[in-house]
């Protein structure tokens, strides 16, 4: 068979198939940034593998996570967000909700997350369902704890990341305490 049949079906393959991406984004070494990775940690022990469901640590590798959105048909993002809420405040933004932009930078050279969706937008790779559960951040300062304001919502982070597969048709294995 030729290569390019190959890569044809491949193609076909991948594209009849759901797959389901939880992305959990930030950084662990300033505090509250890195809930989203502390989620999918927690998720990863509550449940292990689930199947046609990836659970990822996407960190703070930006640019890099574009080809795992590319392939996705659901992504599920759990994030720290500034929405000038108080601390701990919980969020949900669906597809038409989130901002494919950043207000602020730190460096010219820097690409948001933000700005990693909207450039999967512009390349029409936008997977169908996506859904972002955030959580407003106490502080962002250096160190690898997070504060008790977020440290208290994250159950409940969870329980909507679990109903947000649940709806869109993933069972999940039963968890112990998230």
């Amino acid at each position: 068979m030729k290569a390019s049949t190959l890569a044809v079906q491949r193609f076909v393959y991948r594209s009849m198939k759901s797959q389901v991406l939880v992305l959990g984004i930030g950084n662990v070494l300033n505090t509250d940034e890195g809930v989203g990775v502390h989620a999918v940690r927690k998720l990863k022990q509550a449940f292990g593998e689930v199947k046609g469901v990836e659970i990822q640590d996407g960190g703070t590798l930006g640019l890099s996570l574009l080809p795992l959105i590319e392939e996705a048909t659901h992504l599920l993002l759990l994030d720290a967000v500034d929405v000038g809420q108080p601390p701990g405040a919980l969020v949900e933004l669906e597809k038409k909700e989130i901002p494919y932009r950043g207000a602020m930078k730190l460096s010219q050279h820097q690409v948001t997350f933000q700005e990693v969706l909207g450039l999967a937008l512009i390349r029409n790779k936008l997977p169908e369902y996506l859904h972002l559960i955030g959580i407003q951040p106490a502080s962002l300062a250096i160190g690898v704890d997070l504060s008790p304001e977020v440290q208290a919502v994250l159950p409940e982070m969870l329980k909507r990341a679990t109903r947000v597969l649940s709806a869109w048709g993933f069972k999940l294995p039963a968890a112990g305490d998230l």
